[in-house]
């Protein structure tokens, strides 16, 4: 695994990998076990424990102990982090795209004039 230094950065890869996506998804219905997330996915208990390891890392779900079991718990901070820089860069991004969009217009609107 990549060493990933800043916050965000540590999100982005947390939801690069699908099956950290889906876990994510699931606890977005409620706090689970280990072995209530690993029970519909195609992989061990242990490999489960491994996307857990790095959701912890980002921030993105914590544990909190129960009896003998330590449910996992969805934690939508950091994922507000990543939606509001999401939505700040979309608009940089929407903008340059219309600039781009208004100068191949007059491009050919230009072509179109000439001769």
């Amino acid at each position: 695994m990549p060493v990933v230094q800043d916050d965000l950065s540590q999100v982005f890869f947390a939801l690069a990998d699908p099956t950290r996506r889906a876990i994510l998804a699931r606890l977005a219905h409620g706090d689970a076990t280990v072995n209530e997330l690993a029970e519909p996915l195609p992989m061990s208990q242990q490999a489960v424990s491994k996307h857990l390891k790095v959701l912890e890392q980002a921030q993105l779900i914590s544990r909190t102990r129960t009896a003998q079991s330590r449910p996992c718990v969805l934690e939508t901070g950091r994922l507000d982090e990543a939606v509001e820089w999401v939505a700040r860069h979309r608009q940089v991004w929407a903008d340059r795209h219309d600039r781009l969009e208004q100068h191949l217009s007059n491009l050919r609107s230009a072509s179109e004039g000439t001769p």
